[in-house]
């Protein structure tokens, strides 16, 4: 067994997801978890953080979007416990959120709420990033409970 298969025999699959056609156009958002990072197309011309991707910033139709890391913390908008097995997914119950990213007013991203007791989850609470890879392709954002220091 090689180090880096030694290191990973402890660590859980991730569970079986419906994962995302990654595209030239948002390649940027899916991969960015590889480095720790959420990252969103944000307008050069007004400074408005786009999500989805799009060719064009819908504020000032400006064209000059580049991809750029936030912070990684959101406020608990909404959210849902599922608890009907639509597919092979996630073990249930497993929460659907919506989170609103800090750095601007409607950045808003559907998403998981993991490492929190179902019990705990409250909407304005706070949040941080952390990421589920797959095929080391794939880096899904998910967020958990800010962890303060």
């Amino acid at each position: 067994m090689s180090p880096d298969t030694e290191a990973r025999a402890d660590v859980p699959e991730p569970p079986f997801r419906i994962l995302p056609r990654i595209t030239d156009r948002n390649r940027f958002f899916w991969t960015a978890g590889a480095e720790g990072e959420l990252r969103f197309l944000r307008c050069r011309d007004d400074g408005t953080y786009v999500h989805p991707p799009a060719p064009v910033c819908p504020v000032c139709l400006g064209k000059r979007l580049e991809p750029e890391t936030v912070s990684g913390r959101a406020t608990l908008l909404t959210y849902s416990i599922n608890h009907q097995a639509w597919m092979p997914g996630p073990e249930l119950p497993y929460v659907v959120a919506i989170v609103g990213i800090d750095e601007q007013e409607g950045l808003r991203l559907t998403t998981n709420l993991v490492n929190c007791p179902h019990g705990r989850i409250e909407i304005g609470m706070r949040l941080q990033v952390t990421f589920e890879e797959h095929d080391g392709e794939v880096w899904l954002p998910l967020f958990e409970p800010l962890r303060e220091g």
